[in-house]
C-alpha cells in the first residue's frame, strides 16, 4: 500500500530508532513525537481539526483487551513536546485539536513530577491562546483528575463533550472485564459533569455480549444509556482476542451477541435523535469540515443552508433535522 511507510513488529515499534530510520514521518507515534513536532501537520493537512496523541500503550489488563500485548506499557509525551506539537498545528490553521491516547487519563504517570491530564490540558490552553477549541478522546470515568474537572467547569475552549470508556453497566461483568470502575462510578461522573457544565453531552463505549453476560446483566447496560444520559454511543459486539483471559471464559452465542448489539445501537440512536431534536431553535457555533458539514461544540453534525469554507467557525441557527444531521441557517 503506497501510504504505508513501514511495517514494524511489536518489539521493534517500542524502539525510537525504528521510527527515526524511516524516510517518512509516522504521525502520532509517541516515541517519535518529541522529534517530529514540525511534521505533525503533514498527516492532517486536509482536516479541519488536528489530532495530538499524548499517550500510547496501557498498564492495565482488561480481560478482553490485547492492547498491552500489542502496544506495550503506557508512555506519555513530555509537556513541552506536546505544547510544541499543538502550537505547530495551530500555526498551520487547525482551530480545534483533539487530544488522544489509548488510556488518556493515565497521562503523566511515567513523567517526572507525574503531571496529570488536567495539568497538561491547563498548560496547553494557557500557552496557546490562539487555540479556539480543545476536545478530548475517550476518558476512564474512574480516573478523571480534579484539575480536569475544574477545567470542564470553567474553560469554555474545552468542548462540552466527554466520551467515557464504560464498556458495561453491570458490576459483575465490569469485574470480570477487570475494569477500574463500577456502575455507580459512571453515574457519579455523568452527574458531576452535568452539575459542573450544564448542557454537556456524554458518549460512551459499550461491549455487547461479553462472556458470561446474562439477559439481566445485559439489561443493566441497556438501562445505563438512559440512567447516565448517554448520547453518542460506540457499540462493539464482543469478539475474542487470542491470549486474553476473556477468550477462555464461557462465550455468549453469536446470534445473541448480535441481537444485543443491535438493541444497544437502537437505544443509542433514540437518545441521539432526542438530543438532536432538542437543538432545533437554538444557535450553535460550528466548525466547518470539507464535506459541507459542520460540528457543534457538542459534536453534533450540521449542514448549513449555503456553502461555507472548510475550517471556518460560524454561528448557525438550527432549523431542522434530516436523518442524523441538523439543518441550519447562517447568522
Amino acid at each position: 500500500m503506497p501510504e504505508v511507510a513501514r511495517v514494524l513488529g511489536n518489539a521493534e515499534k517500542l524502539k525510537p530508532e525504528s521510527w527515526r530510520a524511516t524516510d517518512r514521518i509516522i504521525v502520532g507515534d509517541v516515541m517519535a513525537l518529541s522529534e517530529t513536532a514540525s511534521h505533525l501537520v503533514d498527516g492532517f493537512a486536509q482536516n479541519t481539526r488536528g489530532f495530538l496523541q499524548l499517550q500510547q500503550g496501557c498498564d492495565h489488563r482488561c480481560t478482553f483487551c490485547v492492547i498491552p500485548l500489542a502496544r506495550g506499557p503506557s508512555r506519555s509525551v513530555p509537556l513541552g513536546d506536546a505544547v510544541a506539537a499543538a502550537r505547530h498545528l495551530v500555526e498551520h490553521g487547525h482551530r480545534e485539536i483533539v487530544l488522544t491516547g489509548v488510556d488518556l487519563t493515565a497521562y503523566g504517570a511515567d513523567l517526572p513530577g507525574k503531571p496529570s491530564l488536567g495539568q497538561a490540558v491547563r498548560r496547553l490552553l494557557a500557552l496557546l491562546p490562539g487555540l479556539e477549541r480543545l476536545r478530548l478522546s475517550s476518558l476512564d470515568p474512574a480516573e478523571i483528575d480534579e484539575d480536569l474537572w475544574q477545567l470542564i467547569a470553567t474553560e469554555e475552549r474545552l468542548m462540552p463533550h466527554l466520551h467515557l470508556s464504560v464498556q458495561a453497566g453491570d458490576d459483575l461483568i465490569l469485574k470480570r472485564m477487570k475494569r477500574r470502575h463500577c456502575r455507580d462510578d459512571v453515574l457519579r461522573a455523568a452527574d458531576r459533569a452535568r452539575r459542573l457544565r450544564p448542557g454537556i453531552v456524554l458518549g460512551a463505549d459499550l461491549i455487547a455480549g461479553f462472556p458470561t453476560e446474562t439477559d439481566a446483566q445485559f439489561e443493566q447496560s441497556l438501562d445505563l444509556i438512559e440512567a447516565a444520559g448517554l448520547t453518542w454511543l460506540h457499540v462493539f459486539p464482543y469478539s475474542p482476542r487470542p491470549e486474553t483471559p476473556a477468550a477462555r471464559m464461557p462465550a455468549v452465542p453469536g446470534a445473541v451477541v448480535k441481537t444485543r448489539a443491535a438493541r444497544l445501537r437502537a437505544a443509542g440512536q433514540t437518545a441521539q435523535r432526542h438530543f438532536l431534536t432538542a437543538q432545533i431553535g437554538q444557535r450553535q457555533r460550528i466548525l466547518m469540515e470539507r464535506n459541507g458539514i459542520g460540528r457543534t461544540e457538542h459534536y453534533a453534525p450540521v449542514r448549513p443552508d449555503r456553502p461555507m469554507p472548510a475550517g471556518s467557525l460560524v454561528e448557525i441557527a438550527i432549523t431542522g433535522l434530516d436523518g442524523d444531521v441538523l439543518r441550519g441557517e447562517g447568522v
